[in-house]
């Protein structure tokens, strides 16, 4: 019977100090699936939250529904998080939900996607791509290709291909696109619209404009799925992608890396989806008890085409093919 006492007991501790173990719940708050590159994202950030020990993740995926937002994170203050992890599916409208999470005195982290209320609103850590320089990389980087292909005096006609619009990439390319496109004023914008970041959106984009615009020299494409969305616009349409339409995505997605290696698209400008490392010290930190700088920090990232060499002042470009084996995403 003593025995039988000590065992119980020893169960009850175990669970005890399992349950303990878990009592640290980070709740995060991802927009959807809507890419290659958001998955990546949500892969990174789920596998280190799920692989560290005494972290519970609660997890929700909006569907790109800012509505479903809001209510996961006044959901999460129901639940009593320790710390909730955010990423907006556009700017705006975050003010008053977060200013909740605020006064619950949950930790919020920001990350990847920042809402332009940061000003007025309390966050321990902003994790985030540089999307006005990476927009500016990209219109760079065609003007630089066109130099070097001897087509810098030529009038190039170029279709800005956007994501969803009010998403903090989308505001944040856009201006980047059009600001790279001061220092080449032989390129030419003849068409500028949202294909939401999918790769099906994009493709009807590009089918629409290949019907009515005469001539297409250049797509800067605002990620990756787009760009490939569009290339299978492009051979159906009869034409040579990489060839008679250059092509310039963002994200650096493995599919990008094996299209530009098959020659059918150019560029593509690295926005890293792997934050999880990046979360994992920040919460920790927030465990401790040590201070944070809130500073948004921005990830070193490359630029990768189809031969390497393209000097965009900040960047040199490397080529794909002689990295793609690295790729994890």
């Amino acid at each position: 019977m003593k025995k039988l006492l000590a065992l119980a007991l020893a169960v009850v501790m175990l669970m005890s100090v399992a349950s303990a173990l878990a009592e640290y719940k980070v709740a995060f708050s991802q927009i959807g699936q809507e890419s290659d590159w958001r998955t990546a994202n949500t892969d990174s950030i789920k596998a280190a939250i799920e692989g560290h020990e005494g972290w519970e993740l609660i997890y929700d995926d909006a569907q790109q529904k800012q509505e479903n937002q809001i209510k996961a994170l006044r959901n999460f203050i129901t639940q009593g998080v320790d710390v909730i992890l955010f990423t907006g599916v556009v700017s705006t409208g975050w003010e008053e939900v977060l200013k909740e999470v605020n006064d619950e005195e949950i930790p919020l982290i920001l990350v990847d996607r920042m809402p332009d209320c940061m000003d007025q609103i309390e966050y321990a850590a902003a994790f985030g791509g540089d999307f006005v320089e990476e927009g500016r990389r990209q219109t760079a980087w065609a003007g630089e290709y066109l130099k070097s292909i001897g087509r810098g005096e030529e009038e190039i006609n170029v279709v800005i291909m956007e994501g969803t619009t009010g998403a903090d990439a989308q505001v944040g390319r856009t201006k980047g696109n059009l600001a790279g496109l001061e220092a080449y004023p032989n390129l030419k914008v003849v068409a500028q619209q949202s294909g939401n970041f999918t790769r099906a959106e994009g493709q009807a984009l590009m089918e629409s404009w290949l019907k009515s615009i005469d001539k297409i020299d250049v797509l800067i494409a605002q990620n990756d799925d787009m760009a490939l969305g569009a290339i299978d616009a492009i051979k159906a349409a009869g034409k040579v992608p990489g060839k008679d339409i250059i092509i310039v995505g963002c994200d650096s997605v493995k599919a990008a890396f094996d299209a530009i290696v098959a020659g059918e698209m150019n560029a593509t400008i690295e926005c890293t989806p792997l934050y999880g490392p990046f979360v994992v010290n920040a919460v920790e930190k927030l465990q401790a008890g040590e201070a944070m700088s809130k500073t948004l920090v921005h990830p070193e990232e490359g630029v990768y085409d189809m031969d390497g060499g393209i000097d965009l002042g900040t960047v040199v470009s490397v080529k794909a093919a002689d990295v793609i084996d690295e790729r994890q995403y």
